[in-house]
């Protein structure tokens, strides 16, 4: 199988960026800022993110079905990236203005713009990660590629969690909803440049069956029996429950519980420099051994790392600082190795159903990661509100005891169940490889007997 280009391992990666310079704002800051600026209380906030998420992920596998029959010059994938450039990037900048409303006309314009911004994320995202998996079947190139994917996306976090707050504040000189407009506006239109530089770096090459024929029954049937799939759906969903739940709260950790709310964000640059380095040695750590048992290793040390945090004074900053940029490190490991992992997963569901179903397989995935999302973005709003949060006031002890458990104890617990679900994902090293050298056999089949001649009738 050939190798990848250079240029297009970054044009691919450049579409993580782009969707990052939205996805990192609303992880880490959305939650803050629907209740500290936009107006809206924790708990509604909590509801929204439910709300709004689930409706997105039944929205994630219809989208699948349509990627998977899309069919044109360009490809089945590569397109939609294309077609929602423009959509993602001015629902990114309508999600982050706030409104002259009241409080319910405010409510009803978060909810729209949200919904709306999610499906054009799904329109988008879905086809982007189900490409990884066609732009090459070779088992190190597609580490390799998820490897520059992902450090293209921690660097655009880098810029969000380094830059976000601070161009906030300069942009919007004591009016933090302009701040919050005008920073997304940028971040929006480099969205959108980076989207189409994606689209006219990449090729699609691995190619299902042409004799295959679609069944939206049998696409869904292949998944429902594909052991390591189920594994990897139920280790998505908790690992974007804790993603949300604490992502969504650290904000609050620094304003609140250290009271250094300018220590946020260059806490967040330290973190992130540490999990880019964890990503880059994710590649040769998978090659040695096994994207399953490095995955494991990883989310081991971040249970670990994470459930220290309760054991932190809030005076320690140093110490906070190297506890976080070691559980950044351990969680980089993982990070490329998730949707590295997925585009094995599909390829298993065609070495065993002699069928392929690219998108569908991601689809059901990116539901898991919305369901996730919005289950830990709620449960952390309603967290705050249980503990007794009020807004830009001084908190009470028990809030804070909630904010600190929300950073550390409970994230740690949900850490420890993903790693369970890893010990039922089958996919080892030794069977990774029998699969990719049966379906390179048999897509070398495919082609021979395309290329044979058609035999022409006796006269």
């Amino acid at each position: 199988m050939a190798k990848i280009s250079v240029t297009e391992k970054i044009g691919y990666s450049l579409g993580d960026a782009a969707a990052n310079f939205i996805f990192q704002t609303m992880l880490v800051f959305q939650l803050a800022f629907y209740t500290d600026t936009f107006g809206i209380t924790a708990a509604a906030a909590g509801t929204l993110f439910l709300v709004v998420r689930v409706w997105d992920a039944i929205f994630d596998p219809l989208m699948g079905v349509v990627a998977d029959r899309t069919n044109t010059k360009w490809g089945k994938f590569r397109p939609w990236i294309l077609w929602t450039a423009v959509p993602f990037g001015i629902m990114g900048f309508l999600t982050f203005t706030t409104p002259p409303f009241d409080a319910q006309g405010k409510l009803v314009y978060a909810y729209v713009t949200y919904i709306v911004l999610m499906m054009v994320y799904s329109a988008n995202n879905l086809p982007y990660s189900a490409l990884s998996g066609v732009i090459t079947g070779d088992l190190a190139e597609r580490t390799s590629l998820s490897a520059y994917r992902f450090v293209s996306a921690m660097s655009a976090a880098l810029v969000i969690q380094g830059l976000a707050l601070p161009m906030v504040k300069y942009f919007g000189g004591g009016d933090s909803a302009k701040g919050y407009q005008i920073t997304m506006g940028i971040f929006s239109a480099l969205a959108i440049v980076f989207f189409i530089i994606t689209f006219a770096t990449t090729r699609e090459r691995v190619q299902p069956d042409p004799t295959q024929r679609n069944s939206i029954r049998r696409d869904l049937a292949d998944l429902t029996s594909n052991g390591p799939w189920v594994a990897m759906f139920v280790l998505t969903i908790i690992l974007f429950i804790t993603l949300a739940m604490r992502g969504g709260v650290m904000l609050y950790y620094f304003k609140y519980y250290i009271g250094r709310e300018d220590l946020f964000s260059i806490f967040n640059v330290c973190g992130t420099g540490s999990t880019i380095v964890g990503v880059i040695a994710s590649t040769p750590l998978a090659k040695r051994f096994g994207k399953r048992d490095v995955f494991i290793a990883g989310l081991a040390l971040t249970v670990v790392f994470t459930a220290a945090f309760v054991l932190l004074p809030r005076t320690a900053v140093a110490l906070i600082f190297g506890i976080e940029m070691l559980r950044q490190l351990a969680y980089g490991f993982t990070i490329p190795l998730l949707w590295a992992m997925m585009a094995d997963v599909a390829d298993f569901s065609e070495w065993k159903n002699h069928r392929r179903a690219t998108a569908v397989v991601f689809s059901a995935i990116v539901f898991a990661l919305k369901a996730g999302l919005g289950f830990g973005g709620a449960i952390g709003g309603w967290l705050l509100a249980a503990y007794g949060y009020v807004p830009n006031v001084a908190q009470t002890e028990r809030a804070l005891e909630g904010i600190k458990l929300t950073t550390s104890v409970y994230p740690a617990i949900t850490f420890a169940l993903a790693v369970a679900c890893l010990f039922f994902y089958r996919i080892d090293k030794r069977l990774e490889i029998q699969i990719t050298d049966d379906l390179a056999e048999r897509r070398r089949m495919y082609a021979s007997a395309s290329d044979a001649p058609v035999p022409v009738p006796a006269p």
